[in-house]
């Protein structure tokens, strides 16, 4: 994958740098039914820390000021968070939604610490690679190979020229071909995978001939081998 022309020459030096390309920015923002993960840890006395006081912690999840499950962003872009009530975090970044939690708690405990993770960063592969499903991925700035990678890779018959990528964007599908044969995608604004995408990867045309031959080919020899001994002993 990611070829040039300069693939295959064999005068280029070694451990020299052929090309650089600058990576664009990405930011994953929160959209509605995203799950955060969210912490909070304070120097604030127990009984006068309300974040947690007075709170069930199976009736909402919290445990030691975890959220074990994790919020659901509803359709209107918000987490609840205790006391405070509803906060607004759709269209922020991860590391945006834990600052602006953060400058919440610290107006009611001493030096809060708030950390924010994104539970289902997740991506679907269909098609021609090693192992369909849904993969995890722990980080929010996984590329599409990356993805892919998990999923064991790409299949020897898979068509890497035009592997159909779904994405859910706000309000929007959108249904966009990559082809990861060229370089140039590095520098793609589809080189980075968001959750909940779907990539299915298409066979090559060859596909059926590729996979049949091999496996009739010595069939084939075995029979004409076997006639040539029948014509053989019957001359």
């Amino acid at each position: 994958m990611m070829q040039k022309n300069d693939v295959n020459k064999q005068n280029m030096i070694s451990d020299s740098i052929i090309r650089q390309y600058d990576l664009q920015s990405f930011n994953y923002k929160v959209q509605t039914n995203d799950i955060l993960s969210i912490r909070f840890e304070s120097l604030t006395p127990k009984e006068y820390d309300f974040l947690s006081k007075g709170i069930d912690p199976m009736a909402n999840g919290l445990v030691g000021g975890a959220l074990l499950l994790g919020d659901l962003v509803d359709e209107n872009g918000e987490i609840p968070y205790p006391v405070v009530g509803k906060v607004k975090v759709a269209g922020l970044t991860v590391f945006e939604v834990q600052d602006y939690l953060q400058s919440l708690a610290d107006n009611y405990l001493e030096s809060p610490i708030v950390k924010v993770r994104l539970l289902n960063y997740r991506v679907t592969l269909l098609g021609e690679v090693n192992k369909e499903g849904v993969v995890a991925i722990n980080n929010n700035r996984a590329s599409i190979l990356e993805a892919i990678g998990l999923a064991g890779g790409l299949t020897d018959l898979s068509d890497k020229t035009s592997v159909k990528l779904i994405r859910q964007k706000g309000g929007r599908t959108e249904v966009v071909y990559l082809n990861l044969l060229d370089e140039n995608f590095v520098n793609s604004p589809y080189y980075y995978a968001y959750q909940n995408d779907v990539l299915i990867v298409p066979a090559l045309r060859q596909r059926p001939f590729r996979k049949y031959f091999g496996q009739n080919l010595s069939l084939l020899i075995s029979s004409l081998s076997l006639l040539l001994i029948v014509l053989t002993y019957t001359k």
